[in-house]
């Protein structure tokens, strides 16, 4: 399921006041590749109060396993992997659990994606989420697919190890903007303290939106993927929690 933006941050003003909610989302970095599909068999969560993470206080957040295309969850768009009334507290650990079919397409051709950590207990985030009752708590992962597939050598063969950043969407901003010309299609980046902390790739027409970013000062930075145009760095821009900073149009200089 893929959901605007504007969803996750709704209200939950309904819900049971005894309770709050967690909503889990997926978003992804961009990658060079023309798909990367992933399968997500289970998401789990655990309660930091419940003793040495015994295997009795993990909670199941999907209903039913899902197969996502990650690269099609950019520019925004995110994936519903759970929704669940919790009692109130602090939940400190995450299990995302994969299963086999997953691929990359490269070039054309599909590839399996050898997934050796995720496969049997799942591979565990720090997520320090507190429900509070009758509040809601999204909490984004962005799957990096750029950084989580490594060839392995010349034999071909691709390895899926993740690396996924966890934020509290309500406590983080966002930037957008738009490049002109749309065709120099870039990828855009937000860096802070020389640390890249989310990107994406501009769509068809020129526009693009960086969610998920803590408050502070960036960096963005516009690569074109075409070298007929100029990099460019917007410096200075500045993110608030629950809001979106909106950047004067980025004109991409050509190198002629």
């Amino acid at each position: 399921m893929l959901l605007p933006l504007l969803f996750v941050s709704c209200d939950s003003s309904d819900s049971n006041t005894e309770t709050g909610t967690l909503r889990v989302l997926l978003t992804d970095a961009p990658a060079d590749y023309e798909s990367v599909f992933i399968d997500v068999q289970e998401v789990r969560i655990h309660r930091s109060t419940d003793a040495e993470m015994d295997e009795s206080g993990w909670i199941d957040i999907m209903n039913e396993p899902q197969r996502l295309d990650l690269l099609s969850l950019v520019n925004g768009n995110v994936a519903l992997l759970g929704e669940l009334d919790l009692e109130p507290g602090q939940y400190n650990q995450m299990r995302f659990i994969l299963g086999d079919d997953n691929e990359v397409v490269l070039n054309g051709e599909s590839i399996p994606l050898d997934t050796p950590s995720a496969q049997q207990s799942g591979l565990k985030l720090n997520i320090d989420s507190e429900i509070t009752e009758g509040g809601l708590f999204s909490l984004l992962l962005d799957f990096d697919a750029s950084r989580s597939i490594v060839q392995a050598g010349a034999s071909g063969k691709f390895i899926l190890k993740p690396v996924i950043r966890t934020v509290s969407l309500e406590a983080t901003g966002s930037i957008e903007g738009d490049i002109i010309p749309a065709e120099a299609q870039p990828w855009v980046y937000a860096i802070a303290n020389q640390d890249t902390l989310a990107g994406t790739r501009a769509d068809e027409v020129g526009n693009f939106l960086l969610i998920g970013l803590p408050s502070g000062t960036y960096q963005v930075s516009v690569e074109p993927s075409d070298n007929q145009y100029q990099h460019e760095v917007i410096s200075n821009v500045e993110v608030v929690p629950n809001a979106t900073t909106e950047l004067d149009p980025i004109i991409i200089n050509d190198n002629n």
